[in-house]
């Protein structure tokens, strides 16, 4: 697989209600520099303007939701100084799932995928579903959307480290040992 760019990027990736956002949280109270999830962003967004989750989630919309996704999470990527260390809640080919989920090709996400070359990628293992206002899927569509994330990152050469269920804190140290990042 070739990449345009090599990074020092690290995305913390996995199915829905996996952790990743708390993950993220954790590693910017010590001190490091992290990127939001984007999709929840701009869910959250739309909600405060009216619009329902089966909306946002629908038909009419889900399509230019992921695309608008796609857009500005390489625009953040785009943004970034690829060597410094920053952790991403989800990466670029977290969209090619989603792509193929909301009826769009997956090409132009896979293709995104190839820009930047990541560090690495850690894959949580799932927690229990939780319904917080911004999900919509059941425990089996979360554990698709989960095996289909980790063959995806797998397809374009990555070999995502599996990170265990356990406390958030022993979480983000398993991560930053393995990266050999200090863990302020």
């Amino acid at each position: 697989m070739t990449f345009k760019y090599d990074t020092n990027w690290v995305v913390i990736t996995g199915a829905p209600s996996s952790g990743k956002t708390s993950v993220i949280e954790e590693l910017a109270k010590r001190g490091y520099p992290i990127q939001t999830e984007i999709a929840r962003e701009l869910i959250e967004e739309a909600q405060r303007h009216g619009m329902t989750l089966a909306e946002v989630r629908g038909a009419g919309y889900v399509q230019e939701l992921q695309e608008k996704i796609l857009r500005f999470k390489l625009g953040r990527e785009r943004a970034l100084d690829t060597q410094k260390l920053v952790f991403s809640d989800r990466g670029v080919p977290d969209s090619i799932v989603y792509f193929g989920l909301a009826g769009l090709g997956r090409d132009l996400a896979v293709e995104a995928s190839r820009i930047f070359k990541y560090r690495a990628v850690f894959m949580l293992d799932r927690l229990p579903l939780v319904k917080d206002g911004v999900r919509s899927e059941n425990d089996a569509q979360a554990e698709n959307i989960g095996a289909q994330i980790l063959a995806d990152y797998r397809s374009l050469g990555y070999e995502p480290v599996a990170v265990p269920v356990m406390p958030i804190p022993a979480r983000v140290d398993f991560i930053l040992q393995k990266l050999g990042a200090p863990s302020q």
